[in-house]
């Protein structure tokens, strides 16, 4: 179903965007520092099943759109690029500042899960960017678009699943750093600006090449 070249360039994209800290990580880092390391994996584990909904919202809803138009999923594609491109701008020239967590109360295990659920679905910045992202990697001719669609984002849940559980564990003993250091701050700002940026542009380039 997905060619070698394109699943190696989705994996490497997803890895880029997972390790580079932002305000999710930054708010799982929080948790471990405040109520320890299971608290951030059930923050981690909380916001993974958030994301599952967009996950399934986005590949439902751009079968959808295919089948009514492959005119119309083309143009999704496109405005996905350029909303990467957009995303990777406004961070570039963001304060750092917007990035630093804010100091949360103590709460159940349970109530961080459910929290972490309720958060990430009712996100629309989550649904917008995986109508952005999962697109550039999916070819009507290879099958099922909804299909391909679950495929890579239940590959890049899993892949966040390992990632941001990294962050937990290791929150104990970098976190603090991790949370005030202006330095890492306006390292990610740039980093993943240009990350957004790059894979907009490298979307839109190649779009032409993979419709055809």
């Amino acid at each position: 179903m997905f060619d070698s070249s394109t699943l190696l360039v989705f994996v490497a994209a997803a890895a880029a965007l997972l390790i580079t800290p932002g305000p999710a990580v930054l708010y799982i880092v929080t948790r471990s520092i405040d109520q320890g390391r299971m608290a951030g994996i059930a923050s981690v584990l909380g916001i993974s099943v958030g994301t599952l909904f967009h996950v399934f919202a986005a590949a439902l809803g751009l079968s959808a759109i295919l089948v009514s138009s492959a005119l119309a999923f083309d143009l999704v594609k496109y405005l996905g690029a350029a909303y990467l491109i957009y995303l990777g701008v406004r961070k570039l020239t963001s304060k750092s500042t917007e990035f630093l967590p804010a100091t949360v109360e103590k709460q159940r295990l349970s109530r961080i899960f459910r929290q972490g659920v309720v958060v990430n679905i009712l996100n629309p910045k989550v649904a917008l960017f995986f109508f952005a992202f999962l697109p550039q990697f999916v070819n009507p001719a290879r099958g099922s678009v909804a299909l391909q669609m679950l495929l890579l984002g239940l590959l890049l849940v899993s892949m966040g699943l390992f990632s941001d559980g990294m962050y937990a564990l290791l929150a104990g003993t970098a976190g603090n750093w991790l949370k005030t250091n202006r330095h890492f701050l306006r390292a990610q700002k740039y980093i993943t600006g240009t990350i957004y940026i790059g894979l907009g542009l490298t979307a839109a380039l190649a779009g032409t090449h993979r419709s055809q």
